[in-house]
């Protein structure tokens, strides 16, 4: 690996480790095999953009795990809520697995209305997660902008909460039947459809 790529692996680790807000330049440059901290600068920009782009990249990989496991999942039961049960079930999975991706990506939202480098990396990953988030819950065609935008928007939403729920308070977080039985209920449907 060149410095670039070390820096990236060093951020991650200083992400699922200190989080975003505490991680140092020279944090990374211990956590990156001692490149120096001037590298951060020549090869993103910024402590923030490296910090950022690697936690996209990470968001990316759990994303593209979750997917595989959703798409290797038995079909059992064709109802669509049968279906939201167990893929919302499969999602509060993954989420508590990766806690420090989580525990990161909470940090960074709450830097982003101060670094605006930050928060336009943050956006432009949230509009390709609308679209990837309503591709794998609802196969939408990502060329259906406007569909896309705002089922994703509802997955990015129910996501981003199921996630904080995780964190704060794991044992009474959701689970995907939970989260079927909400739908139903705003749906006014009784039948597990």
């Amino acid at each position: 690996m060149g410095n670039r790529e070390d820096l990236l692996a060093g951020a991650r680790r200083c992400l699922f480790d200190k989080g975003y807000d505490r991680t140092t330049a020279h944090d990374i440059s211990a956590a990156s095999g001692g490149v120096d901290p001037a590298e951060i600068g020549l090869h993103f920009g910024s402590k923030a953009a490296l910090l950022s782009e690697a936690l996209i990249a990470s968001t990316q990989e759990w994303g593209a795990k979750l997917s595989s496991t959703l798409a290797n999942a038995p079909v059992g039961d064709p109802t669509p809520l049968r279906r939201f049960e167990a893929a919302w079930t499969a999602v509060v999975d993954a989420v508590a697995a990766d806690r420090g991706l989580w525990a990161a990506n909470f940090d960074a939202l709450s830097q982003a209305g101060a670094l605006l480098d930050v928060r336009e990396r943050l956006a432009a990953n949230t509009r390709q997660t609308r679209t990837g988030l309503a591709g794998l819950f609802e196969d939408v065609d990502a060329n259906d902008a406007e569909t896309s935008r705002v089922v994703g928007s509802f997955y990015q939403a129910l996501l981003t909460g199921v996630a904080a729920q995780c964190l704060i308070d794991p044992d009474n977080a959701p689970t995907g039947a939970d989260l079927a039985a909400a739908i139903r209920r705003i749906a006014g449907t009784a039948d597990p459809q």
